[in-house]
């Protein structure tokens, strides 16, 4: 069935063409079993018609960074933050990654999967569709498996979409603290090989950092994971330059994660090698830190940058994309299109979705916002409080704002 959106202001989106951002005024879009079919002045007649009263229309937000699948919270860390105990302190008492592991362990599936559900709507209400979503918070065989499960659920159950990571590499369980490798065993001789068979992930991911996995265990795990047909991506020179990037460049990951320490030749190496660099500030406001990546640099050194939150329960409870655009003009030094593109289209291309999301184009998911504003300035602008009245996902409306629609 034929549906089309009419009496819209104006369509903003990117042009993979002409690489650059292009703005449509008094367009239709056409729609058919979720995808766009057409984009126009005149599209035709269609069974059903939705009027945009008016409204600017982009892309739906694509969150390409997120550890959604967590059980209970650590609210406690943040309070001994603000207090003066540094994220680095508070995981030496017992706390950090190892916290949530604890949850995870404890907990059974059903509420494993209550739990992570109950998140999954504020994502909606910030105007993004689709995540990437990662295990990483059980570091055993059952309890990974568990977390990818869940993922699948959520995935059948959640209005949005989500894209599974598998990341038993996200740090050294308790009972490993004196076998690293032994524990790298593990992850390539058992985990991965029942991840894939049971097809619970398209990603593998690893936490590359100094104190955490060193470059050569990082890649083995990715090395294996492609194997086994997971394609790489990396949490990548974070705290200190480890060389993740240039390890990034080398197994061909897909996106590399977080680089507020990132080195000029590590920069050069994800350009050349065409690794995205996915910027996450919101993990260094809720830390409380200064040093955010430097997106000014990796652009003009030819990296594509995409945008994500980071959501997951320790360094980032944050969930809009609005307020990561935001944060990336003011403190990563990206104008307001490169940050619009990083939340949209680039993000699509940090999961290999670029063909079927995060541009307004023929034969895109019709997965699209309809803002109350006038410009894409206004995002930022806007500090923390989102301009959204609809959120549609493959034609379908998804969340109304009621305040302001």
């Amino acid at each position: 069935m034929l549906s089309k959106i009419k009496n819209i202001s104006r369509i903003i989106t990117w042009c993979p063409k002409k690489s650059c951002l292009k703005t449509l005024k008094n367009h239709e879009i056409l729609i058919e079993n979720g995808f766009i079919v057409d984009v126009g002045t005149q599209v035709g007649k269609a069974e059903i018609e939705f009027d945009a009263s008016g409204r600017l229309l982009t892309p739906s937000f694509i969150d390409s960074h997120t550890h959604p699948i967590f059980f209970s919270n650590r609210s406690n860390e943040f309070n001994q933050r603000v207090n003066g105990k540094s994220y680095q302190s508070i995981a030496e008492s017992g706390g950090g990654i190892i916290s949530s592991i604890d949850n995870v362990r404890n907990c059974t599936e059903d509420e494993l999967f209550e739990y992570s559900m109950s998140h999954i709507n504020y994502f909606v209400k910030h105007g993004t569709t689709v995540i990437e979503a990662k295990s990483g918070y059980g570091l055993t065989l059952e309890d990974e498996l568990k977390s990818l499960r869940v993922i699948k659920k959520i995935n059948k159950s959640s209005k949005i979409e989500l894209i599974p990571t598998f990341m038993g590499a996200h740090d050294f369980p308790p009972e490993f603290k004196n076998n690293h490798d032994y524990y790298v065993d593990l992850i390539c001789d058992e985990m991965l090989p029942l991840v894939a068979e049971q097809k619970l992930a398209e990603y593998c991911d690893v936490f590359c950092e100094k104190g955490y996995f060193t470059v050569s265990q990082s890649e083995r795990i990715l090395e294996t994971a492609k194997k086994y047909g997971l394609k790489p991506r990396l949490h990548a020179d974070e705290f200190n330059d480890s060389g993740a990037a240039l390890l990034a460049a080398k197994v061909g990951a897909v996106s590399a994660d977080h680089l507020m320490e990132v080195s000029d030749l590590g920069i050069r190496e994800l350009a050349k090698n065409n690794v995205i660099a996915t910027l996450l500030p919101g993990t260094t406001f809720f830390l409380g830190r200064d040093n955010y990546a430097d997106g000014r640099k990796m652009v003009d050194m030819g990296c594509q940058v995409a945008l994500a939150t980071d959501f997951n329960p320790g360094s980032s409870t944050l969930q809009s994309m609005s307020f990561i655009i935001s944060l990336a003009v003011l403190h990563c030094g990206l104008t307001i299109e490169e940050a619009f593109v990083g939340a949209t289209f680039n993000g699509a291309k940090a999961l290999n979705r670029e063909k079927k999301m995060g541009a307004i184009h023929k034969g895109h998911r019709a997965n699209l916002l309809f803002w109350d504003i006038e410009s894409i300035e206004e995002i930022p602008y806007w500090l923390g409080s989102d301009r959204i009245v609809y959120v549609m996902k493959e034609g379908k409306i998804i969340y109304e704002n009621q305040s302001i629609g």
